[in-house]
Formats: C-alpha cells, sequence, structure tokens
C-alpha cells in the first residue's frame, strides 16, 4: 500500500475547539496538582520545624531548670548541714550514758555522754572580738642603695647602727676588689625610717624603697586557732587522767598527741610571724664611685700620643688579624692545590682519549 496515496479526513473547527478545551483543562488540572503537593510540602516543612523549635525550647527549659535547682542547693546545703550538725549535737546529749561508747570525731573526744578537748567546749576562749581593739599588724621590708667611697667603713658603721637600735645583722656580702657589697640588718620595726633616712651618713644614696604587708588577719586567726587547741589540750590531759579503761586511754592519748602536734606547729607559725611584725628586715646595696672619665686631648703633645696609641692599638690588632688567617690560609692554600692537581689530571686523560680515537 502506498502511504503517498492517503488522504486524512479533515478536522473542522467544533473538533478542533473541542481538542483544546480538553488540552487546557488537563494542563490546569495539573497545575492545580502541583501547588497542592508544593502547599503540603510547605505545611510538612513548618510543622516540623515548629517541631524542631519546641524540642530545643524544652531542652533550655530543662538546663536552666537544673541549673536553677542547682544554685539553690548551693545556697540551702550550708545551712542544712549547719542544722543537721546541731541536732546531732542535741541527740548526742540526748542519749543515755549506757549508749554512748567512747568516740573521736573531729576536735572533741566523747566519753560517758560528755565532750572533752572540742573547740567549742565549755570553757572555750572567746577571741571573735579581739581584732576590733587591737592595732594594726604590719610586717615592713626595706631597701636602699648608696654610692660610698669606702666600702668597708659603709658597712661597719651601718652594722654598729643596727646593733645600737637592737637589732643584728642578718647576712653580709663583701669581696675583695668587687667594688659592690651588700648587707641585710633586722632591726625594730618603730626604727626602720629612721635608719633609712640614716643612710645619707654612709655616702649618696641612689634608691630607697619600703614594703608593707598588712598581717593583721592572719595573726587573729593564728592566735584564735592556739587559744582554741590549749583548751582542747587542756581538757583531752583532764580526760587523760579520769581514764579508767584501755579503749578510754588510747582514744584519749591518741587526741592529745594530735591536739599537742598542731599546737605546736601554730604557736611556731605565730612565732615567727610576730617575729616579722617586730623586726623589719633592710637590704643596702653599698658601691664605690665611677671612675672618672678619661679627658679628651686638648694639644699638640696629646693628640700626637693619642695617634701613636692608635696606631699602636691597630697594628697589634693586624697582627692578632694576621695570626689568625694563617691557619685558615694555609688550608685554602692545600684544597686549591688539591683541586689544581685533580684538574690537571683529568685534561691529560681527555687529551689521552682524544689521541687515541684519532
Amino acid at each position: 500500500m502506498d502511504t503517498r496515496d492517503v488522504t486524512l479526513p479533515e478536522i473542522g473547527d467544533d473538533r478542533l475547539e473541542e481538542i483544546e478545551t480538553t488540552l487546557f483543562a488537563r494542563i490546569a488540572v495539573e497545575r492545580t496538582d502541583a501547588a497542592v503537593a508544593a502547599a503540603q510540602t510547605a505545611a510538612q516543612d513548618a510543622e516540623r520545624a515548629r517541631a524542631r523549635a519546641v524540642r530545643r525550647g524544652r531542652v533550655w527549659m530543662g538546663a536552666a531548670a537544673a541549673a536553677a535547682f542547682v544554685a539553690v542547693a548551693a545556697v540551702i546545703a550550708p545551712q542544712l548541714a549547719g542544722g543537721a550538725a546541731s541536732t546531732s549535737s542535741v541527740v548526742t546529749a540526748d542519749q543515755p550514758a549506757s549508749a554512748q561508747p567512747p568516740s573521736l570525731e573531729g576536735d572533741a573526744v566523747t566519753l560517758d555522754g560528755r565532750s572533752f578537748g572540742g573547740a567549742d567546749a565549755g570553757g572555750s576562749a572567746d577571741v571573735s572580738g579581739s581584732s576590733t581593739d587591737q592595732s594594726r599588724e604590719v610586717v615592713a621590708t626595706g631597701s636602699a642603695s648608696v654610692v660610698a667611697d669606702d666600702l668597708r667603713a659603709a658597712i661597719d658603721r651601718l652594722t654598729a647602727e643596727a646593733e645600737s637600735a637592737g637589732g643584728y645583722v642578718e647576712s653580709v656580702s663583701l669581696g675583695e676588689g668587687a667594688g659592690t657589697a651588700w648587707i641585710t640588718v633586722r632591726i625594730p620595726a618603730d626604727t626602720l625610717t629612721a635608719t633609712i633616712a640614716g643612710l645619707s651618713d654612709l655616702g649618696e644614696v641612689t634608691d630607697t624603697r619600703v614594703d608593707r604587708r598588712d598581717v593583721t588577719t592572719e595573726t587573729v586567726d593564728l592566735r584564735a586557732r592556739v587559744a582554741s587547741l590549749e583548751t582542747s589540750v587542756a581538757r583531752l590531759q583532764d580526760l587523760l587522767a579520769q581514764s579508767a579503761s584501755t579503749s578510754d586511754l588510747i582514744a584519749a592519748e591518741s587526741a592529745l598527741a594530735e591536739r599537742q602536734g598542731e599546737l605546736d606547729s601554730l604557736r611556731q607559725q605565730l612565732t615567727w610571724l610576730d617575729g616579722q611584725v617586730q623586726m623589719s628586715s633592710l637590704t643596702v646595696s653599698v658601691s664605690e664611685p665611677a671612675p672618672p672619665e678619661a679627658l679628651n686631648p686638648r694639644g699638640f703633645g696629646d693628640g700626637l700620643a693619642a695617634g701613636w696609641n692608635g696606631l699602636v692599638a691597630t697594628l697589634g690588632g693586624l697582627v692578632v688579624a694576621v695570626g689568625f688567617l694563617i691557619p685558615w690560609v694555609a688550608v685554602l692554600a692545600v684544597i686549591g692545590l688539591l683541586g689544581w692537581g685533580v684538574r690537571g689530571l683529568v685534561r691529560r686523560r681527555g687529551a689521552r682519549s682524544e689521541h687515541t680515537e684519532e
């Protein structure tokens, strides 16, 4: 069959209009479906974002609640601990004597319903208001630099002044020909200012410095702890004398040894701190004056002498430089000769090779 002879039927205007209407209707439906799908997708994304925001908000609220709980617990815990401690002591006091075995807790020894050696037991020293009535405790330290013509005389004079003021020499460093000496003296604190002012009698004072440190709080604390431990030791000694059993005796001796050792340590600290307050430390650096500078030449003779000295110094420097360079020159010469010999040998071998090839 020859397709060229096939004749297609003609489509009328009504048919064309029907086809166009159907086509446009399908396009409109597809667009509507796409819009609906996009709207649904956007709604789902918004819902997921809202859910994530809600979860984040819950996490932050939980964290804030936990932080608030920790803060409240930190504020209330000390008060609860204090109340529990007081309640515990009351219960112990109310218990019958037969139910209380000898015990060693903290700073107190409990025996037969009575507490011995505690810092807060009856008769303990009251030092809470002592710091308001006493003067401030200050540790003063001074330092100075002095230029003196005679180092040894200056050191001897400062030593005599310190001893006359009621102090002593803590350390001294004086060498022969060193040009500088150091001396550290301990003097009463109330004489530190006068002693520094008197350094001008030794020579020219070029620098002074005084450092002061307030140790009132440390001193009051040490004294309070010493007083409390003294009371504790006295009560433990009383308990040791009243001990009727081996277990009581062992507990009392152990507590007494511990308290006595701590008391001795605190006493040494307090003694050292009181010594620092009562006696100030002064360190003085004594040095000799610098030698005068040489005068510049002011005449022909001075200029000639300066020129001759310069020439001699220059020649001496040249001689030293030549002596320094000679070993290097010798080594370089040996290296050069070896290189020249190797080069000549290579040339001769090359010439022989060319001659042989010809």
